[in-house]
Formats: structure tokens, sequence, C-alpha cells
């Protein structure tokens, strides 16, 4: 991994321990808990029930990037996510996140507070790579093949994990060469986008062949349907065992940081493993 650091704004997050990030959805129709925090208010709370719960940051998204779902204008999403980013900005001394794939909004909610752009799309739109060179945040570059609309339409690949290294190297590369620092940069193999279940399990044994790049790892399966797939749950939160063991997993082959709607239960089973291990990361 580069350096001991991941650079984010004003926040310098040691990784000699698993970062966890909240996953905050404000919207109507996210695959796991649509619409239960939509209202402004409940947002907030729920952003701070999960920084309670120890997560180390939090992921604000306006736009549901589940399969077959249609972009949200950008106005509308930034209405969603600017007041819940201001907000906890303002008032948590944790870095916010904003989980976008559109330029306007990276920019708007960087100048609202955010530490983080999380960027689906893998910084592929020049206009957010202006973004990313233009402030301080971190940036989460991550993988997807196709868009979140047809991306599970027989998604294929001769090698998923070759593959998907050789997108995120190329686009690391593209931000460091547009004055991205590289202590700024962590990557994300995108499982569930544009992947079926066998490819998902293939990135997730293959980890270290993605840490080897040199960057943070973020990984995100919590209440993936793969983990549905494996475990026959078909109900996204009843997948909490899976997610957090799908999370330990990432952890314990080269993950740097884990996306998880679950932060008490994941906390709790990363300080039992810390005690086991005798607080050794």
């Amino acid at each position: 991994m580069a350096g001991d650091v991941w650079r984010c704004g004003r926040y310098s997050l040691g990784l000699g321990a698993p970062l966890v990030m909240g996953i905050l959805n404000v919207t109507p129709d996210s695959f796991s808990d649509g619409g239960r925090f939509a209202d402004p208010i409940a947002a907030v709370e729920r952003g701070h029930a999960l920084i309670a719960s120890g997560a180390d940051l939090i992921d604000v998204g306006g736009e549901s990037t589940r399969p077959g779902s249609a972009e949200v204008p950008v106005a509308e999403e930034l209405a969603r996510v600017r007041p819940i980013v201001t907000a906890l900005a303002r008032d948590f001394p944790v870095p916010v996140s904003i989980d976008t794939r559109h330029a306007a909004v990276a920019a708007a909610c960087i100048e609202a507070g955010a530490s983080v752009i999380n960027d689906i799309s893998g910084f592929r739109d020049p206009a957010m790579i202006a973004v990313a060179e233009g402030c301080d945040a971190g940036v989460v570059v991550m993988h997807m093949q196709g868009e979140p609309k047809t991306m599970q339409q027989a998604p294929t690949y001769a090698d998923v994990t070759a593959e998907v290294a050789e997108f995120l190297h190329e686009r690391a590369a593209a931000l460091e060469a547009a004055g991205v620092s590289r202590d700024r940069i962590a990557i994300d193999p995108g499982i569930g986008f544009g992947k079926t279940t066998e490819h998902n399990l293939e990135l997730l044994r293959r980890l270290p062949d993605l840490a080897a790049l040199g960057y943070p790892v973020l990984v995100g399966a919590s209440r993936k349907r793969f983990l549905g797939e494996i475990t026959g749950e078909t109900e996204p939160a009843r997948r909490v065992g899976a997610s957090v063991g799908a999370a330990a997993w990432s952890v314990l082959h080269g993950a740097a940081i884990v996306r998880v709607h679950d932060v008490a239960e994941t906390v709790q089973a990363f300080g039992v493993w810390s005690a086991i291990a005798g607080d050794r990361s």
C-alpha cells in the first residue's frame, strides 16, 4: 500500500487498521434502504448514529445505482445531498464522502464540506478529474462495466481481475497526471457493478492483486445480491452476517476500507479480531 495515510481534505486517515465507511443513502429507491433516510432530518440522525457506532467516514449518496436504475437529474441529486453533506461536515468530526458520478454534484458538495469524492464511474469524465484536481479531497476510483441501467445484462470478461486492475491503474494514473497526489487516491473493484456472482467472488479471492497496485483498496460488498445468491436470503437487510463475513475476508486479503450498511456489527467484528490478534493490524 502506498504510504500509511489516506489524505482526504483536512483529514489524514491512518491505514494501520481497517477503515469503516458507513453508507447513507438519501434516495427513495436504494436497493437496501430506499426511502428510509430521504427526509433530511432522518438522514442527519442516521449519519450521527453511524458515527456513534464507529464509522470512520460517512458516504452520502443521492442517486440509486442499483442494477436497472435510471440516471437522476443533477439538480434533483444535488437537492437531496447538499443539505446532508453540509450538516454532517459541520457538526461531526469525521470525513464526509459524496457518492456521485456527476462533476457538478461533487464540486458543490466539496464546497459544502465533503472530504472525499466517491465516483462509481471511475473518473472517466474529464470534468470530474478537474474537480478532483481543484481541491484536496480524497478520491475513490471505482470500476463499473457499462452503466447502472444495463450493467447486469450479461457482463463478460476474459479475466475479470486483470481487466479491473488495468482500468483502476489507468484511471488512477490519469488523476496523478492531472495533479492529484497519490496519497489521496483509493481504488474500488466495484463489486456488483457489471459483474456476475462468480466475477465478484473471483475479485474477492484475488484482492491481493489489486492491493499490489499500491493504492488503498475499498470494498463495498454490503448486502449485495451476490450474497443473497450465496446464502439464499432474498431480503437485503437480512444479509448482515454475510456482509460482515465479506468485509472480514476483504480486510484479511488487502482491503484498507470497507463500505457497509451495518457499521456497528462490522466494527464489533473487527474489534474482536483485533483483540485476538493482540491489537496487531
